[in-house]
């Protein structure tokens, strides 16, 4: 049926302002997080859509339909900003939460940078230009042993400009058992073409002999680097073969070469004497095995903020910072300081001061005694739950085969499946990421941090909500 102009016309008076849409109090909490511009932005695009269907003959909608169209294009921008999540999957290195959190002493360290300017590159007692990350890389240097060390922006980085720096247009040996790819689609072979040096593959995926390395520099005579890498969750089990790191280190410097490692993980200390989890080597190791430069993760084992860091021989380090990449490549302030809050720990050996290293060594019968606790609060609200045994993962490309005994609790909630209630926890003012398994949502005490027990139970009360009189 066709409307007349007149009735489009009175539809179009009645189209509310802008001003006016903006004020719902349903837009009050996108006011708040985003600011009157950026709602008024969205409110100016719903109207207009609005009129132009109006004018076409559509109904008028209500003040509150419009608002929720705003809300519904404002949404999507609220859920895509970083906040805070209570990590209950049981895996202590998550990647897509930012692997390690940070000690206290780390979190104070960052915001005191943030907040008004620091000495990044000032020597305070002379008065001139210092080193950035000066006392990182001292203490780096001395945790493994090195002669010198040199903080990046992350792992990837490290590799990139070692090899960029010390293999640029030349060849750079690799052991075709070692060209793995890990999270984000970060593949060895790109990296290393990328750093301007080209590949030579060396032995078989399964078996490669200290033989096959002396056999293609016998052939290639433009070689300039011996790479290897950790393997990270890749593991080849069976009929295998490697030579030793001390080795390939001897064959290097034999040959006038750099041995340069992939640690990735970036373990400082013995995690099977601390925790009981074997098979992770130490940075420490590396330097001991002769290794020119090891470069390796800040923000894993290590526990520290997102960086890289490379350490070994103080001419091959020296090298490297010397490279224009190394500008480009360098960590914030930020990080800087976290990474030497974390590093005080070590130096100081307080490693229950780290915690991921305190969640590792953490009892199974105390992370079961958490759970409970839990479980006990949750059946006074009604929350129907149990405690489960069940087995985490350390994460971040480190014990691909360790399994981390822990506790978890069960929920269950009537008129949801594991999918839309996981849904409720993950969307809810306080986001919480279990883990389903078998259809089950569990919440792993282990990775709840200490601090987070009242915010995750208020949390689980409010996703079962709809089911419960609360």
């Amino acid at each position: 049926m066709t409307v007349s102009s007149e009735i489009v016309r009175e539809r179009l008076r009645a189209v509310p302002k802008v001003d006016v849409l903006a004020r719902q109090p349903s837009l009050a909490r996108f006011r708040e997080r985003l600011g009157e511009a950026g709602v008024m932005h969205a409110c100016r695009s719903v109207i207009a859509e609005v009129r132009c269907r109006v004018m076409d003959g559509a109904d008028m909608p209500s003040l509150e339909a419009a608002a929720l169209a705003v809300a519904a294009r404002l949404e999507p921008v609220l859920s895509a900003r970083v906040r805070r999540v209570i990590n209950g999957t049981g895996v202590l290195l998550h990647t897509n939460l930012g692997r390690a959190p940070l000690s206290l002493a780390a979190v104070t360290a960052a915001v005191e940078a943030g907040r008004g300017y620091e000495s990044l590159e000032l020597d305070l007692e002379a008065g001139g230009r210092g080193s950035r990350g000066a006392f990182a890389e001292r203490a780096l240097a001395e945790l493994t042993g090195a002669e010198a060390a040199l903080v990046v922006n992350n792992n990837a980085a490290a590799v990139l400009l070692v090899l960029t720096a010390m293999a640029y247009g030349r060849g750079v040996l690799v052991s075709r058992g070692e060209l793995v790819e890990i999270g984000g689609g970060f593949r060895v072979p790109e990296v290393l073409e990328r750093s301007g040096a080209h590949m030579v593959e060396v032995g078989t995926t399964n078996r490669t002999r200290l033989a096959d390395y002396e056999r293609a520099l016998d052939e290639h005579d433009d070689i300039a680097v011996i790479l290897t890498v950790h393997p990270g969750n890749f593991r080849i089990n069976g009929f295998t073969e490697a030579p030793m790191l001390k080795d390939l280190a001897a064959l290097a410097r034999r040959r006038g070469l750099t041995h340069v490692d992939d640690l990735g993980g970036g373990a400082l200390i013995d995690l099977e004497a601390h925790a009981g989890l074997a098979g992770e080597p130490t940075a420490a190791d590396r330097v001991a095995a002769g290794v020119h430069a090891t470069c390796f993760s800040c923000d894993k084992v290590l526990g520290g903020p997102q960086g890289g860091a490379i350490v070994g021989e103080r001419a091959v380090i020296d090298r490297v910072r010397r490279d224009p990449l190394a500008r480009a490549l360098r960590l914030g302030p930020m990080p800087t300081a976290a990474l030497e809050a974390t590093l005080e720990h070590y130096l100081a050996r307080d490693m229950e001061a780290v915690p991921v290293l305190a969640m590792m060594r953490r009892p199974v019968a105390e992370v079961a005694q958490r759970a409970e606790r839990w479980s006990t609060w949750l059946a006074a609200k009604e929350v129907r739950c149990r405690v489960v045994s069940t087995e985490g993962r350390v994460g971040g490309g480190t014990f691909a085969e360790e399994p981390l005994p822990s506790a978890a609790l069960e929920l269950e909630a009537d008129g949801h499946t594991a999918v839309s209630l996981a849904a409720r926890l993950r969307s809810g003012p306080t986001a919480v990421l279990p883990r389903i398994a078998s259809d089950r949502v569990l919440v792993d005490a282990r990775t709840v941090l200490d601090d987070e027990d009242d915010a995750l139970l208020e949390a689980i009360v409010a996703a079962c909500r709809s089911n419960l009189a609360v």
